[in-house]
């Protein structure tokens, strides 16, 4: 299933809105994490910086093959060999592999979909007891200059409480500010 609005900008321009560094110095996206799982790869903007931070695999998914290949070509490109590239309908068919298999999940400007609490029940199959989803979305400001329209873009607020339907807990720290154009979320699976 194709995320409603989804439509990916150029990808100069897609690359302006992210300040990819501090986004993962925020979240906390380090070599303490082994395997991770991404949805939606887009152009590999996440991919790659992700990838040279975690000490495993990070496998990304995407359901258009395009994105999947340019992702592939700029790993290539820049010597990064931790990613496994996998064509498929998340929405659908799950991330398979075994449930707690990962140390986290990234659910990145794709919580706006149609079935969050869904998505996020996934997201706490793949992650291992302790482990993390991590969540950014636009902002709820009509001033940012992409993002689904306002009326499906979700809230921080909305995003924890279908986190906590799903079985997450939202960190104490909040919501976490990420310029220019984004608000972050550390969600944690309960330990068992």
């Amino acid at each position: 299933m194709k995320l409603r609005e989804s439509g990916m900008p150029e990808e100069a321009y897609w690359e302006t809105l992210l300040d990819v560094s501090l986004i993962l110095d925020r979240l906390g996206i380090s070599r303490q994490l082994r395997d991770v799982a991404e949805l939606g790869c887009g152009y590999g903007t996440f991919t790659l910086p992700v990838a040279q931070r975690i000490s495993g695999v990070l496998t990304t998914f995407d359901i258009e093959p395009v994105m999947v290949e340019r992702t592939r070509q700029r790993a290539a490109q820049a010597g990064v060999s931790n990613v496994l590239y996998v064509v498929d309908d998340v929405f659908a068919n799950g991330f398979g592999g075994e449930p707690a298999s990962k140390d986290a999940c990234l659910l990145f400007n794709i919580l706006h979909c149609e079935q969050p609490v869904k998505l996020l029940a996934e997201a706490v199959r793949v992650v291992r007891p302790s482990g993390f989803v991590y969540v950014i979305h636009w902002r709820f400001d009509t001033a940012t200059p992409r993002g689904p329209s306002m009326n499906i873009r979700p809230r921080p607020e909305q995003i924890v409480n279908w986190a906590e339907e799903a079985g997450l807990v939202a960190s104490s720290e909040g919501f976490l500010d990420l310029p220019p154009w984004h608000y972050g979320i550390r969600l944690q699976r309960p330990a068992i």
